[in-house]
């Protein structure tokens, strides 16, 4: 009895996540449960200080006045974060998924990766101490490869994270659930749920910066693999004599390639200045990008693209030449659009992964935006 009751909150739960604010008698309809079981469930979510009566509201039913019900959302606050090798990015929202708060300060990339753990779990707690509840979850975007056990690779730019001791020290210093994720399977997570690619349940997201990386949504679920490798587009050897694609298209890439050939750049955005339109190694670059952007569309056939990062934002009036290009290879092609989020869309999405691992433990059925990250191991 005890189970069948904890599947009816959840189903109840569930079905306000998706329609709040909603009444009693809506969710009967939409769920099939009588009204009397959702009564019940109600009392327990109320009690519990998950749910509360706000207002009321007429319904169709000759006038009458039904209480609808919503989310208390001063019942707990979770952290989103985007920790980059040069920039951590933190978004704080409460249990209703409202905004609270957020910021960018600089990483403290010179710390071993205890150090670091410890750093980043005290500017979380010192940044949420005035918010009431404290932290009830945490999840973090790592610019590297995560892996179903939580162990983190391919992060050469922040290698600290691929110390076992660095998601531990997190999880040990910061008291509470931490999850991780790839940082750019979060970018898209946000801009699927609030961004770019809202409604679009077949989407991916590439970013270009420091590195190159990219996530593939299908059914609104993010792909990720054994071993975390999928969307590492940027490890084909797809360039001149067996060159990396990371290395083509990204900041670092562009500069390297720009002094072997004598061209001066002072940054890498300078290549898309109009003077560099026609030169090799714009040419080169419009070549690679096509090459990941042809692997991500025959990798999941998305109907959206979006691209993100320092990169990215130079290409924004370039989108539709390279939409072009793709089409006349594929003859289909999906379309490419900016990011909306902004730099924030991972540390948003993590936040977005944070809250629903919350409804998750009160019984809430997966495929409501959560169930993303991994679970940093004890």
């Amino acid at each position: 009895m005890t189970d069948l009751r904890e599947a009816n909150r959840g189903a109840v739960l569930s079905d306000l996540l998706l329609h709040r604010p909603t009444t009693r008698t809506a969710i009967a309809q939409r769920t099939g449960l009588s009204a009397a079981t959702i009564s019940r469930a109600v009392e327990v979510l109320v009690a519990d200080g998950v749910v509360r009566e706000v207002s009321e509201v007429v319904s169709a039913n000759r006038g009458r006045r039904a209480v609808a019900l919503d989310l208390v959302g001063e019942r707990s606050v979770v952290a989103g974060v985007d920790l980059g090798a040069s920039a951590t990015r933190v978004v704080l929202v409460d249990f209703a998924g409202s905004e609270l708060r957020r910021w960018e300060q600089p990483t403290r990339s010179d710390l071993p990766a205890a150090d670091l753990a410890d750093w980043l779990a005290g500017m979380l707690t010192d940044r949420s101490a005035d918010l009431g509840a404290g932290l009830a979850a945490v999840s973090v975007g790592l610019p590297g490869a995560v892996a179903e056990s939580g162990a983190v690779s391919n992060a050469p730019n922040l290698p600290q994270v691929m110390d076992p001791g660095f998601v531990t020290g997190l999880r040990r210093a910061g008291g509470v659930g931490v999850r991780v994720d790839n940082d750019v399977n979060y970018a898209l997570l946000g801009e699927q749920r609030r961004g770019a690619a809202a409604h679009a349940g077949d989407a991916a997201m590439v970013t270009i910066g420091a590195g190159l990386g990219a996530a593939l949504a299908i059914d609104g679920r993010i792909l990720h693999g054994r071993h975390g490798l999928i969307g590492e587009f940027g490890q084909l050897p797809a360039g001149p004599m067996g060159t990396r694609l990371e290395h083509m298209v990204t900041g670092p890439g562009i500069l390297r390639r720009a002094e072997e050939a004598g061209v001066p750049l002072a940054r890498p955005q300078d290549l898309f200045a109009e003077e560099h339109r026609l030169s090799p190694l714009r040419t080169q670059f419009d070549h690679a990008l096509q090459i990941v952007l042809t692997a991500v569309a025959v990798a999941s056939e998305p109907e959206v693209v979006v691209l993100g990062g320092g990169i990215a934002d130079s290409l924004a009036g370039d989108l539709d030449r390279y939409q072009a290009t793709l089409g006349a290879t594929l003859q289909v092609a999906p379309r490419l659009v900016p990011a909306e989020l902004g730099a924030f869309s991972g540390a948003i999405g993590a936040a977005i992964d944070a809250v629903h691992s919350l409804y998750a433990d009160l019984g809430a059925e997966p495929g409501l935006g959560g169930g993303h990250g991994r679970s940093a191991a004890s």
